[in-house]
């Protein structure tokens, strides 16, 4: 038994930071791993004390090796179970229980396309922010409905350099994480799992004999097929509050 618990917590942590078990078990492999490995690159970046918005599970904190306090906070009534989340504080939606430049970077992932009052979310996370602090977050672009019905909206990279610079950010990098072919390839995964087998073994057989075969066709036609961006899975950015 603690063989089979040990193998269920590996492929939780492989539906964020899929590796080769989560080929076998992660139908959004191309997504997740293009996401984890951008915010990896970008994490020595986040320095002293950092707040996690909309932290559910905290799936990337340990990225965090420079953090010196990590706080994670988050609505209670949202489009997923709190049963396996991490949550320091919950909010009300509107304001941020905390003090003013209270904190060095703020992080957010997967989490603005569910706030449906973003300006007035950006004008508390600018608030608790020191200045010239970092706010690190990503957004999906290309992605299905989820979380339903908290599911509001998709930014392109122009609305996000728009929608920071009138609230007190400069853009120090937008990227995007994948292909114009491996966002459309994701896509295909996502259909084929939503007409798959549902639960049991016939599932994991699917998994394994359709949906993996298929992930590592997408790499191997992205390898050789000319690159493209206007079309991506996700975009992650990095911007520094105004001093």
């Amino acid at each position: 038994m603690k063989i089979i618990d040990l193998l269920r917590a590996r492929i939780r942590e492989e539906s964020f930071r899929p590796g080769w078990i989560g080929l076998f078990s992660n139908p959004a492999y191309i997504i997740r791993r293009a996401l984890w490995k951008t915010i990896l690159e970008f994490a020595p970046q986040i320095r002293g004390r950092v707040l996690d918005f909309g932290c559910g599970s905290k799936p990337y904190e340990n990225l965090f090796a420079e953090a010196q306090s990590y706080t994670g906070v988050d609505i209670e009534v949202s489009g997923h179970q709190h049963i396996d989340s991490k949550v320091d504080v919950y909010y009300n939606g509107k304001t941020l229980p905390f003090g003013d430049s209270q904190f060095d970077a703020v992080v957010s992932f997967e989490v603005f396309e569910h706030v449906f009052n973003l300006d007035e979310i950006l004008s508390e996370v600018h608030r608790v922010t020191k200045d010239s602090g970092l706010l690190f977050f990503s957004v999906p672009f290309a992605w299905e409905e989820h979380e339903v019905p908290y599911d509001y909206a998709r930014y392109t990279s122009f609305a996000i350099e728009h929608l920071l610079s009138i609230h007190g950010y400069d853009v120090v990098a937008i990227r995007k994480t994948t292909t114009y072919l491996l966002a459309i390839w994701q896509m295909l995964l996502a259909y084929l799992e939503r007409i798959g087998p549902a639960k049991g073994m016939f599932r994991h057989l699917f998994h394994v004999g359709v949906i993996a075969p298929c992930i590592v066709a997408g790499y191997a036609v992205n390898a050789v097929a000319p690159k493209r961006f206007e079309y991506f899975c996700n975009a992650v950015v990095l911007a520094r509050k105004q001093a």
